[in-house]
């Protein structure tokens, strides 16, 4: 078995040739890589089955949905690749161009990163989506797996390095550390030098220790406390069918809704109709004002300050915009939250005073994602704000230098 710090090597040592890659060879590299997944298909699903297999008695059924790959999943991920190749390349494009009166030119150029550590758990896909963009944007990629992911994971990689290989790019341009204990995680967190950048995907306790123990640059991404709001001037059918979207339509994932607040003045028809509607599948814990309009759990002390991940949802109501806003600047993660209203004015107080990474108005929370914002598989959903918000694209994956061209000027 090959040490972390081995395969950060590796990694180190392939990223030359990856930042040096034309946009042809990337881009022939990334189909390839699709392809390869594809043509390897039976081998990767025997993986996952195994991991799936050691997953059940231990893991609920939804986090199982995010480990299980099937034919189809494997060629959306293969789908989400070749997306990824059409994109524009990041590398190289000029974001500000100056002429000083002294006839320096001067120009702020993207670059790539370098090396990108990823750090996820149960969701296999992550390891093609994050190989692609690292790939595409210039840079070499170190990902580390949750354990019950790995061996899922171990084949998809396996795969990937046929297409690089093909194209002429170092296999170790894409790497998936081997030890999937806490020591791998802990040492790409300060692998300082050798990781240019670090995303951490999954739960709160996995990103608050990268928050807090990492010495190299760290991404804070994903946690979702995502909030639907519906005011006094909804269109309550809508209202109910964007709750139901975000709450039902993939639980376990960051931009499913975990709140639902209401507005007093519709609460007593809209809170019957919610539990009739999702009742049903969904565990509604219920505030006090809420609970004497429908029946339910009443809600704990934390349960608004919990990303459920699950078919569980926090209902609360409330007795104005101003008072919703209140409520989620004290309990959102910053990471999508969204207003349902027929007020024009009130959507607009709303998207300027939610601060949020993504501020919906009248449209499901479901809809924080690379793919669906146009910018093809995502790293993550960073919900800090400084170098990345929202959804990670090719365009957050690289950093920039300034390149400034002269003619023998001296100061």
């Amino acid at each position: 078995m090959m040490t972390t710090h081995e395969i950060l090597l590796d990694a180190a040592g392939a990223k030359s040739a990856v930042a040096a890659a034309d946009t042809a060879t990337k881009n022939r590299a990334l189909l390839a890589m699709a392809n390869a997944l594809v043509e390897n298909s039976d081998a990767i699903l025997a993986a996952n089955a195994l991991d799936m297999d050691a997953a059940r008695g231990t893991t609920g059924e939804v986090m199982l949905d995010r480990l299980a790959l099937s034919t189809a999943r494997l060629e959306a991920m293969a789908e989400g690749i070749r997306e990824v190749a059409a994109l524009p390349d990041p590398v190289g494009r000029v974001l500000a161009h100056v002429e000083r009166p002294n006839g320096l030119v001067i120009e702020r150029t993207a670059v790539p990163m370098g090396v990108i550590a990823i750090i996820y758990e149960s969701r296999p896909n992550v390891t093609a989506d994050a190989a692609a963009l690292a790939v595409k944007a210039g840079s070499a990629c170190v990902l580390r797996a949750g354990k019950e992911a790995h061996r899922s994971a171990a084949a998809i990689v396996e795969a990937m390095r046929e297409g690089l290989r093909e194209a002429g790019l170092p296999e170790t341009a894409v790497n998936l550390v081997e030890d999937t204990t806490r020591d791998s995680a802990g040492e790409l967190m300060t692998a300082s030098g050798l990781v240019d950048l670090l995303i951490p995907r999954g739960g709160a306790g996995l990103i608050r220790a990268c928050v807090e123990n990492a010495t190299v640059p760290c991404i804070e991404t994903g946690t979702g406390i995502c909030h639907i709001y519906v005011d006094a001037a909804a269109d309550l059918d809508m209202a109910l069918n964007i709750v139901e979207n975000a709450k039902c339509s993939r639980p376990s994932v960051c931009n499913a809704c975990e709140v639902c607040l209401v507005h007093k003045d519709v609460a007593e028809k809209f809170l019957p109709m919610l539990k009739e509607r999702i009742g049903g599948r969904v565990e509604l814990l219920l505030d006090e004002r809420a609970a004497g309009i429908i029946s339910g759990k009443r809600a704990g002390a934390r349960d608004f300050d919990t990303e459920f991940l699950d078919y569980i949802l926090a209902v609360g109501v409330v007795d104005s915009l101003d008072t919703a806003m209140a409520h989620i600047a004290a309990h959102s993660t910053g990471h999508s939250d969204c207003i349902v209203t027929a007020d024009d004015d009130a959507a607009e107080r709303f998207l300027r005073g939610v601060d949020s990474a993504a501020v919906y108005v009248n449209a499901s929370t479901r809809f924080t994602d690379g793919g669906e914002f146009g910018l093809g598989c995502e790293m993550g959903i960073s919900t800090q704000k400084l170098h990345a918000r929202g959804p990670m694209g090719l365009q957050e994956l690289c950093t920039y230098k300034y390149i400034i061209r002269g003619g023998g000027q001296v100061r």
